[in-house]
């Protein structure tokens, strides 16, 4: 057998496949926003586009090779039985090759593998072929006319989904079958020959086919159409509108939906998937909402729901209380606010009482006073009535403060004493100091309750820092004592740790306690009594 290579158009049509099948590659690892959430393969497929015969082989005993046929049409339609097999028949037409035309019709099973967005399928056919040719007019005329052999088929392909009218259409990027075909023609007439050639062809090759596959119907039957209601609000009181609706599931959007309604409490209207519920001539209790909604008189093409409901009696009202503030200095007012709600919304009317002070007001806010009350609790009552005579109350709770107590006393620093300037007296108190003394006894006097205290310093360089420290610390009081006329007892003396020679002074008022960390009293007894030093003043 001699292979003889394809023409321009079947390389053209070997190349569409390739693309086709990187396309659909492609299309299979992107999702579809469109695509279902499952396939639901179709029942029919019909199958048109074009066909390209790669023929391999010869008439014998001449010898004379087939040519490929570059145009073609097929046409196939596929049964199946579910999603995987069904029956196929194929009809070919290859009627214009150089030499020679194939028609070919041929029925078999076929497999389908369904995909998210493509198909595989793949199939085995037999049926006949009407093949015609090898012919020739020059330069030996010789021909064979078309004649009925058997045929036999097998391949397979890829269909694409395309994303519009619901899938109904597919791109059918590849068709490739292996096809074998045995015609005898008769006796053998070497050519030249006027009439028929004769002879046997065993005929193989291959059909490469793309077009557009239409699918109809469904493997998989729709889903039953359900339907489920809800009442809302789910409970009211006799004369409040209820709202029942429907949510019907699978429903043909080709067909149009009928709505129907029963209730065996109150009045209920409607002719859609929503009704509205009249309760005002029901009596208290739980009653229940019927649905029903149709598109056909087959199964599954109507369905029912209910949904209960309940009609309450009439209830009492109910109330809050609060106070702002809650808590009041004497004289001061708080907002007393009053938050009645009645379930029926029937209309409330408010009033209030306190145990202490008066109360004005009598919406749902009013006004406590407290001119008068006593320091402690006060207790108000809000209370509402609804015009069928229903009441509630509730109470709160405002508390007057007593006043405050006043501030704990503190002590005080005063002025210090300063014993730098004499350098053969250090302990004796100079007329700056004394200056100092009198401000400080002038506050003794003022505050006759409040107390002093003295605090003597020595610097770090001074021998007997601390005998120097009491001495000046004593030297301190005695002049207010003496000079100044200060109650001894209202004085005490210390020493301290400061570096410098000095004395301070801080007053201690009544109630008020000194901080004693880091000085030491002086044992006043242990002293020799101080010499009295006059300064002298001088004039500048």
């Amino acid at each position: 057998m001699v292979h003889r290579p394809f023409r321009s158009v079947g390389r053209f049509v070997l190349a569409a496949c390739a693309v086709s099948l990187g396309v659909a590659t492609l299309g299979a690892q992107t999702p579809s926003t469109t695509a279902p959430m499952g396939p639901n393969p179709s029942r029919v497929d019909v199958f048109t586009g074009y066909s390209y015969f790669g023929a391999h082989g010869q008439v014998k005993p001449a010898g004379i090779n087939y040519s490929s046929i570059d145009l073609g049409a097929i046409g196939s339609g596929a049964y199946y039985f579910n999603k995987y097999f069904g029956a196929e028949a194929n009809f070919v037409a290859h009627p214009d090759g150089n030499n020679d035309g194939l028609y070919s019709a041929s029925a078999g099973p076929i497999f389908r593998a369904p995909m998210q967005n493509f198909t595989l399928f793949a199939h085995g056919l037999v049926g006949g072929a009407k093949l015609g040719g090898p012919n020739s007019e020059a330069p030996f005329p010789y021909h064979e006319p078309y004649t009925w052999g058997p045929t036999l088929t097998a391949g397979g392909g890829m269909d694409y989904d395309l994303p519009f009218l619901n899938n109904r259409f597919s791109l059918r990027l590849f068709e490739a079958d292996y096809r074998y075909i045995h015609t005898s023609f008769g006796p053998y007439t070497p050519p030249p020959t006027g009439g028929v050639m004769g002879g046997r062809a065993n005929l193989s090759g291959v059909d490469l086919s793309t077009g557009i596959v239409t699918h109809f119907g469904h493997v998989i039957p729709p889903p039953p159409v359900t339907y489920s209601c809800a009442v809302s609000p789910a409970q009211g009181y006799p004369g409040d509108p209820l709202t029942v609706t429907g949510t019907a599931l699978n429903l043909n959007p080709k067909k149009t939906a009928t709505y129907s309604w029963t209730a065996d409490g109150g009045t209920i209207t409607g002719t859609s998937n929503v009704a509205n519920i009249d309760t005002k001539n029901a009596a208290p209790g739980t009653y229940t909402a019927k649905g029903h909604v149709t598109e056909g008189n087959k199964p599954g093409q109507m369905a029912d729901c209910s949904a209960q409901y309940t009609v309450e009696a009439f209830q009492p009202p109910t109330i809050s209380c609060s106070a702002n503030p809650s808590t009041l200095n004497p004289g001061d007012s708080s907002t007393i606010t009053a938050e009645g709600v009645s379930p029926q919304n029937r209309p409330l009317t408010y009033s209030y009482s306190a145990t202490e002070g008066s109360v004005s007001g009598n919406g749902n806010t009013a006004t406590l006073s407290t001119a008068g009350a006593a320091p402690g609790t006060i207790t108000v009552t809000c209370n509402v009535v609804d015009d069928k005579g229903q009441t509630a109350s509730s109470t709160t709770s405002v508390t007057i403060a007593a006043p405050p107590p006043p501030p704990a006393p503190t002590v005080s620093s005063l002025c210090s004493v300063n014993f730098e300037r004499d350098k053969r007296r250090p302990v004796r108190v100079d007329n700056e100091g004394k200056a100092c003394l009198d401000d400080v006894s002038l506050k003794l006097q003022q505050s006759s309750d409040a107390k002093l205290a003295l605090v003597g310093n020595a610097a770090s360089t001074e021998k007997h820092g601390p005998k120097l420290a009491a001495e000046r610390a004593v030297n301190t009081k005695d002049y207010l004592v003496k000079e100044k006329g200060i109650d001894a007892s209202r004085i005490s003396v210390y020493t301290g740790t400061q570096d410098g020679k000095t004395v301070t002074t801080t007053l201690i008022p009544a109630g008020a306690t000194m901080d004693s960390t880091g000085i030491t009293a002086v044992d006043e007894s242990a002293l020799a009594a101080p010499v009295r030093h006059h300064a002298r003043r001088h004039k500048k």
